[in-house]
């Protein structure tokens, strides 16, 4: 890796933490896309940059997640009960999405993949309807069945779930405030099953470049986690300062802007 491309990675760091800790999306979303210019300017095969993006977009996750769920657990935010009830299913999808799906996936798919279910998300938070009151979150398999999705999704695009998870919740009634950081703290269930798929997935894949475990890029991830983890509690601290009618917008609109981002480079593969 060029000396050069490290004060990119330094602030793409900075930015993705502080994004996590203030929508709860773990990062992932914001730095799969820029994640793949910087494998293209280091010369990655292109049947691998997206790969490899995800999956180090996805790694930084295991530390931004930790990093800004303590800042919102201070502010008593995080419904860990919904985090228990999530969890199993996210662990099993993580390590079904992360894995063997994820390495035969061909990278045009995967980048339409992305750009589908942000956009979609972007659009539902857009639409700003409110639930009908009575309206609450599902019981136990419920919850299992909606994890494994959450899990599943989330391991083939490389984002830590808020995409999915904060619509979902605020669909059942959960305040904003309390779906971000409830979302952070799934993060890390997510991050980890999908690693592990991840460095499975890709433990016999050739023309990776040195310094890759998998499609896991060990000096990028290192780079990036040390950046984010500064940021992320100041994001989370600058999420319950805002109106939540604004934290919703912003959430929107900077998925809107990766989706499309994404599908002109599906557009460009195919």
């Amino acid at each position: 890796m060029s000396p050069v491309l490290i004060p990119g990675l330094l602030i793409l760091g900075a930015f993705t933490g502080f994004c996590a800790g203030l929508l709860g999306v773990g990062g992932g979303m914001l730095m799969v896309p820029f994640l793949t210019l910087f494998y293209t300017a280091m010369q990655v095969s292109d049947s691998h940059i997206v790969h490899m993006a995800i999956a180090t977009s996805m790694a930084t996750i295991l530390f931004t997640s930790l990093s800004s769920v303590r800042a919102h657990h201070k502010r008593g935010a995080v419904r860990w009960g919904i985090v228990l009830a999530l969890a199993p299913g996210i662990l099993v999808g993580g390590l079904i999405g992360g894995g063997k799906i994820f390495s035969v996936l061909k990278t045009g798919w995967l980048s339409l993949l992305f750009a589908v279910f942000v956009g979609f998300s972007a659009l539902q938070m857009l639409r700003s309807r409110r639930p009908p009151a009575a309206r609450r979150l599902p019981g136990t398999p419920g919850m299992v069945g909606v994890g494994s999705v959450i899990g599943l999704i989330s391991s083939l695009v490389g984002a830590g779930g808020g995409f999915i998870s904060v619509p979902f919740m605020t669909w059942c009634n959960v305040p904003i405030h309390n779906a971000v950081a409830t979302s952070a703290a799934l993060g890390f269930p997510i991050a980890l099953a999908s690693v592990v798929g991840y460095v499975w997935g890709g433990w016999d894949v050739g023309g990776l470049p040195a310094g890759s475990l998998g499609y896991v890029y060990l000096p990028a991830l290192g780079i990036i986690a040390i950046a984010s983890v500064l940021t992320a509690p100041l994001g989370a601290r600058a999420a319950h300062n805002m109106d939540v009618n604004a934290l919703r917008r912003v959430f929107a609109v900077l998925l809107a802007c990766l989706a499309s981002y994404m599908l002109w480079k599906a557009w460009r593969t195919f």
